[in-house]
């Protein structure tokens, strides 16, 4: 198979336009519909008939289905063929968003985003693959920072757009986007990748590995995903598939590392590059979107903000991180990509120190002042990451070290979500009891402020009921405090992390060794 990635010489002019164009086109359409319809789930679950708690499992059957198959790339580029594998998911995808629009009942429309999110597991892992083999090796930090331009702005494109969809014309729009865009980028890829496709390679299929591996990554997905709703670990149904998981995921990493022809290479984690790369990003992406689904969070259910205007709190992130990424691209290859990590990680913690000091008065610019900054950490996030994890690998592995080192980080983000959102809850809690030991008939300073509330002309029960909402407003923005600042000290720590990697030099730099795999 690496024979097939030396034929191919890079693209030039006017092809190298058309196949980035593309590759991102299917990237920022995957990557927004794993965020579009967070925000449609209220209109999706009354149009269906059903409840907002069952019409979250339009975001579950998504996300377990695509977490399965993420790190299934490898197996398949080597079974299909990486373009004939990527041109065949967008399709799919197509398909299965149109039958998603349609769908008059929850089961068919879960039946759908189950397809929409298991062939969409390889698309974002062949970009990286297809993009770094059409630019030269010296220009590989540049293909990096355009694939990385789409990661990052789809997520917070995704509730924007949904919710507007949503709002003015009806959610199954909110998939039928999908449609002209999907046949648009596979027919550009067609038309530029098809001579351009790496060798198939038909080995033994490791059912026993595939089978584990849906039953452990199933499993963990939905607890993730069900554990706030059902209580976590107070549920009999979250610890069963906390035990199945664990189980499986032993069973799975044994049968792994000892059959011949492994589902997933884990061998990859033998590189330090790898490992050190994948593990650094995957635990700050899980820190980013993490704080990316509490901000809006507290917002809408502490500051009274619409989902429509929490999401353009956000949106700023993206401004800085679609000027810069080009400039990180072309200065990679002149530095050290542990460098450029390294400020960038400095720069998150910078920016979630700001926040926590937010209060409940907090304005508009104070909000976006740190969404701004971040898009500086973002454009030198995913490039000397991926960058490093890459380094040093034969062509023939790129693909399932890309899906691989993909499937982590997802993992970790929905993870980074869960917990969040969990400890939210605990740590407000913590410290509503903790003001609320103040508010007794012996503290001057309470007993002024319900005769403050009285004079206003409420009753001594309204006034403890205005005081207790101001205590709960209070105990949440402490509680986003605490995370915000917890955020700010493991980016810190994670530096060291970055620099237990050591990239390997090529003629393209500390980069080039990515692109180079990919000759």
């Amino acid at each position: 198979m690496a024979q097939a990635y030396e034929a191919h010489a890079p693209l030039s002019g006017i092809k190298l336009g058309l196949g980035t164009l593309a590759v991102s086109l299917a990237v920022f359409m995957n990557v927004l519909d794993t965020s579009i319809a967070n925000v449609s789930i209220p209109s999706i679950s009354g149009d269906l008939g059903v409840a907002s708690d069952q019409g979250t499992w339009v975001i579950t059957s998504f996300a377990v289905a695509n977490a399965i198959s993420v790190p299934l790339t490898g197996w398949l580029t080597d079974r299909i063929g990486q373009v004939r594998l990527f041109v065949g998911s967008i399709i799919l995808f197509v398909i299965s968003s149109w039958l998603c629009g349609l769908a008059p009942t929850l089961p068919i429309l879960l039946a759908g985003r189950v397809l929409q999110g298991a062939v969409a597991g390889p698309m974002i892992p062949l970009s990286q693959t297809l993009l770094l083999a059409s630019y030269p090796k010296a220009k590989a930090p540049i293909a990096l920072a355009l694939w990385s331009m789409t990661t990052l702005t789809a997520p917070v494109a995704g509730p924007i757009l949904g919710g507007w969809i949503s709002d003015n014309i009806s959610w199954p729009w909110i998939f039928y986007v999908n449609i002209p865009v999907g046949i648009l980028a596979a027919a550009l890829t067609w038309f530029i990748f098809r001579d351009r496709d790496s060798a198939i390679k038909k080995a033994p299929i490791d059912s026993i590995g595939l089978a584990l591996l849906v039953i452990w990554v199933g499993s963990l997905q939905v607890m993730l995903d069900k554990g706030k709703d059902l209580d976590w670990f107070n549920s009999t149904t979250i610890v069963t598939l906390a035990l199945v998981a664990v189980i499986g995921f032993t069973m799975f990493v044994i049968w792994e590392l000892t059959d011949d022809h492994p589902v997933v290479d884990l061998s990859l984690f033998s590189r330090r590059n790898f490992t050190g790369g994948t593990i650094s990003l995957s635990i700050g992406y899980g820190l980013y979107f993490g704080n990316l689904v509490l901000l809006p969070l507290w917002l809408q259910t502490t500051l009274g903000y619409t989902a429509t205007n929490a999401g353009l709190m956000l949106a700023p992130v993206g401004l800085f991180a679609i000027l810069l990424s080009p400039l990180t691209g072309k200065i990679l290859p002149k530095t050290d990509p542990r460098y450029i990590a390294t400020i960038a990680f400095l720069v998150f913690a910078l920016c979630f120190w700001m926040r926590s000091l937010y209060t409940t008065e907090v304005d508009t610019w104070a909000l976006m002042v740190p969404t701004l900054i971040q898009g500086i950490a973002l454009a030198g996030f995913f490039i000397p990451l991926v960058s490093i994890t890459l380094s040093g690998l034969p062509g023939s592995r790129i693909p399932a070290a890309s899906g691989l080192s993909n499937f982590v980080r997802i993992m970790c983000g929905g993870i980074g979500s869960s917990v969040f959102t969990t400890a939210w809850d605990h740590r407000t809690i913590l410290h509503h009891a903790q003001l609320a030991e103040q508010t007794s008939v012996y503290n001057p300073a309470f007993n002024q402020s319900v005769t403050q509330l009285q004079g206003l002309g409420m009753s001594t029960q309204a006034a403890y009921a205005s005081v207790n909402e101001s205590l709960s407003q209070q105990a949440a923005m402490l509680g986003v405090n605490d995370l915000f600042y917890l955020s700010a000290g493991i980016f810190i720590a994670l530096i060291a992390l970055i620099w237990i990697t050591k990239p390997e030099r090529s003629a393209g730099g500390d980069a080039g060794a990515a692109a180079a795999a990919a000759h």
